[in-house]
């Protein structure tokens, strides 16, 4: 009894409380098992992590930071938080007296908004990599007519590109347009890149200009925890992450700050780092209200998983298997922007194939390969983008080794070919096209026996977390 009937059904399975939501979770569960999954932002995490995130912790309000919170009864969530931070900092090498963290943004771009909000402030300059080339919204995005990401709306962004013939980041184009933009802060993140970033020429331009230099790892905090990719610590002020892409834990973000001094005039005067305290009230109050305490403590048991000799073991694979999917799909005649790869990506350029992303991964969909249309450089359309981001780090977790991957790539050809031959056969909009992989029976037979055959084949991996759940 409750007070408001006699029946009280908190500790009622969901199974049985809603069937409904259920049933669609053991379909989802079905899906990934049966798929495979090759978008490169996503990752399939441990059982652990899955207990902390469906934990009681989640019923608790913590508002502050530990030891100064607005509300009572946060003794064992302080605890919780402190070894996140803690953890944090021991996945990284970073010296205590060097380097702070904060562990309650509720991913990556609410963090990045966070630290521009701290140190940019209201219109201030930020440059940051061009979303069709393989940045981030986050990062500032704008059209001729619009204003698209939030970045570019409170603050003035302003990009900087890649080589449209090596698909490279071109530095020097970068190091001119920052003397004449003059930007408060250069963020060094990408979310489509399949080489390392070069740090250090990032900090010798934002030094020439004053300028914070924030790296965006969200991608490849896992490769940087592992030490197999350059590491943004030895020279950037601020770096953000994402929990949940290489670093494979819950959804969730990370904000590292340096502490300690800056800089050194040139009278000897030492200039202090003051980022602390303003990071911190950025995230809280400035922009979040009490911080999600389940997904902290799923962040905590996957930073302990990084600190271990089989994460690095499984990082070096997903590397391996990015450079086996690359060599595979070249052998097969594809053009791989940047010519390579150095993380766990790459990014198919579909041009020369006279097909676009987005009907290739149509067709891929259908049957049950899940991979991103992306943009390409020099694509003039993000609707009609002519790339494919693919991605190792979820499949890897499913301990798929190289020669899997060139099974793999043997099912993405095949569903490429389809979508061509397909498109063949069509009208040119992209409406006819889906009506065609819907309504034609010889193009549904096809991609039915397909399906089949790449379902047999992810099934006999194993899948990470709960069993059925």
């Amino acid at each position: 009894m409750n007070g408001m009937g006699d029946h009280w059904n908190m500790t009622t399975d969901i199974r049985e409380e809603d069937p409904e939501i259920a049933q669609i979770i053991v379909n989802e569960k079905d899906r990934q098992r049966r798929g495979l999954e090759l978008i490169a932002s996503e990752n399939f995490t441990s059982k652990a992590v899955h207990q902390a995130l469906g934990s009681c912790l989640t019923n608790k309000y913590s508002e502050g930071q530990p030891g100064q919170r607005y509300y009572g009864g946060n003794e064992f969530i302080d605890q919780i938080e402190l070894l996140c931070q803690k953890r944090a900092l021991e996945t990284y090498g970073l010296d205590p007296a060097k380097w702070g963290v904060n562990v309650q943004p509720l991913s990556g771009s609410p963090a990045n908004f966070a630290v521009y909000t701290a140190l940019v402030g209201p219109h201030g300059r930020i440059m940051g990599l061009y979303l069709p080339d393989g940045g981030h919204l986050s990062h500032g995005f704008m059209t001729p007519s619009k204003k698209i990401s939030a970045t570019s709306v409170y603050f003035e962004s302003f990009p900087y590109k890649v080589n449209p013939v090596t698909g490279l980041i071109d530095y020097d184009r970068l190091h001119e347009n920052a003397k004449m933009f003059l930007p408060t802060m250069i963020v060094a993140g990408v979310s489509c890149y399949s080489r390392n970033l070069d740090y250090k020429r990032f900090r010798e331009i934002a030094n020439e200009n004053d300028a914070y230099l924030l790296a965006d790892m969200a991608h490849v905090s896992g490769l940087v925890a592992a030490g197999l990719v350059t590491n943004p610590f030895e020279y950037c002020d601020i770096v953000t992450t994402t929990t949940h892409k290489t670093l494979r834990g819950p959804r969730s973000g990370i904000i590292f700050y340096r502490k300690g001094v800056r800089k050194v005039l040139k009278n000897g005067k030492e200039v202090m780092y003051d980022m602390e305290k303003k990071i911190n009230e950025a995230v809280f109050p400035g922009l979040q209200g009490g911080p999600h305490n389940h997904q902290i403590a799923g962040v905590a048991v996957a930073l302990k998983q990084a600190n271990t000799p089989e994460f690095k073991a499984y990082q070096q694979q997903v590397i391996s298997n990015a450079k086996t999917m690359c060599a595979a799909m070249q052998k097969k005649g594809y053009t791989i922007v940047t010519g390579g790869t150095e993380n766990h990506l790459i990014l198919v350029d579909l041009r020369p194939n006279k097909i676009d992303g987005a009907r290739a991964e149509k067709i891929l969909e259908e049957v049950s390969i899940a991979i991103n249309k992306n943009t390409c450089p020099g694509d003039k359309s993000a609707l009609k983008p002519s790339g494919l981001r693919i991605g190792t780090p979820a499949l890897t977790s499913r301990n798929f080794k190289d020669a899997d991957f060139e099974t793999v790539v043997e099912f993405i050809d095949r569903g490429i070919q389809l979508a061509i031959e397909t498109q063949s056969n069509c009208g040119p909009t992209i409406k006819e096209f889906n009506a065609k992989v819907h309504e034609d029976e010889t193009v549904k037979a096809k991609i039915e026996a397909l399906k089949k055959e790449v379902e047999s084949f992810a099934l006999t991996f194993p899948l990470p977390g709960n069993e059925d759940w």
